[in-house]
């Protein structure tokens, strides 16, 4: 007997400088699913509304109360919630509690793991705590008075800033100078209430993707990345030709495995759930822990898909065991 496909919602877009790219991993995973298990469909969620994009391209608004929608007049509800949003409020917790206190299964962290993990600073100040090596960070709030002298003092040069909490390297400087240090701060802070300043390591930059479930456990192959600017920005990550990625990573087994095994023990630290992939730098062949996407890029560009296919795992294999994970939560 032929099994009933499951609906499934592929939330997407978001309230951050993510949300083009977050609908291109949205987009690919929707192409990628089977039809024959799967009735899936887009729904994009801005500040300006939450809407399901229907094949014919139609769009219908969401019911908040319960997360359903309207086509014809008839409500259709969905099994289960693939969260492909990159930043707020998908990856920081708010969306997964939603979903939490309605009722629906979803892929990833649960709430209070993203609120962790999207706060760079705690999260690896909780590491740190935990053993793991992370580099020394100081956190600038919004309108508290900036001491320059103390931040060199404390961190040195050169160094990065970055907003707290958000992803694709927005808003994010290398300072080398003293004099770049305000108008980094200021660049990161009109992203975030909160600006990360963290002493520059100097190593290899590599990256991990690597998931859990009750079914299945896959680290996948190391991925080294070399930009072709002062570091992997927004625009080296997704600009054609500005950087290199590399997979598997011109390291050696020794290093690679202990990559792994660190990516293993933070998964587990952190209490993750679902794919998640964790950046590195490697300083005399010992990795430093940078952060942990837990909502990695889906997009045909990204790193996470090229790891899973080097494994010969497909989008929809990989989502059919994370969707049933979820389901079994």
């Amino acid at each position: 007997m032929n099994q009933k496909p499951l609906n499934i919602a592929i939330v997407a877009g978001g309230d951050s400088g993510e949300h083009e790219i977050s609908l291109q991993s949205a987009y690919n995973i929707l192409h990628n699913l089977d039809s024959a298990q799967y009735i899936a469909h887009v729904v994009e969620i801005s500040q300006q509304g939450w809407e399901v994009h229907d094949s014919d391209g139609s769009v219908y608004p969401i019911n908040r109360n319960d997360f359903s929608w309207q086509p014809n007049g008839e409500a259709k509800h969905f099994d289960v919630v693939i969260n492909s949003i990159h930043g707020t409020p998908g990856e920081n917790g708010i969306l997964p509690a939603y979903f939490e206190l309605i009722g629906i299964p979803y892929t990833g962290c649960r709430s209070f793991i993203g609120a962790l993990t999207f706060s760079k600073y705690y999260c690896n100040q909780y590491l740190k705590q935990c053993g793991i090596n992370v580099s020394p960070s100081m956190l600038i709030k919004k309108g508290q008075p900036i001491n320059i002298n103390n931040i060199i003092k404390t961190i040195g040069l050169p160094c990065f800033i970055k907003p707290n909490s958000g992803g694709s390297s927005c808003g994010t400087s290398r300072v080398i100078h003293s004099d770049e240090i305000m108008p980094a701060l200021e660049r990161a802070l009109s992203e975030d209430r909160e600006a990360i300043v963290e002493k520059l390591l100097a190593g290899t930059e590599v990256t991990c993707g690597l998931f859990k479930t009750a079914e299945a456990r896959d680290v996948f192959p190391i991925t080294e990345i070399v930009s072709k600017k002062e570091f992997f920005d927004y625009e080296a990550k997704y600009t054609p030709g500005l950087s290199d990625e590399i997979t598997p990573a011109r390291i050696s087994a020794e290093v690679a495995r202990s990559v792994k095994d660190q990516s293993l023990l933070i998964y587990d630290l952190l209490d993750c759930r679902g794919v998640v992939r964790m950046d590195y730098i490697l300083v005399d062949k010992t990795p430093w822990f940078l952060e942990v996407n837990t909502i990695p890029g889906m997009s045909p560009h990204s790193i996470v898909p090229k790891q899973a296919s080097i494994v010969g795992l497909s989008l929809n294999e990989l989502f059919g065991i994370l969707i049933r994970d979820a389901m079994q939560e």
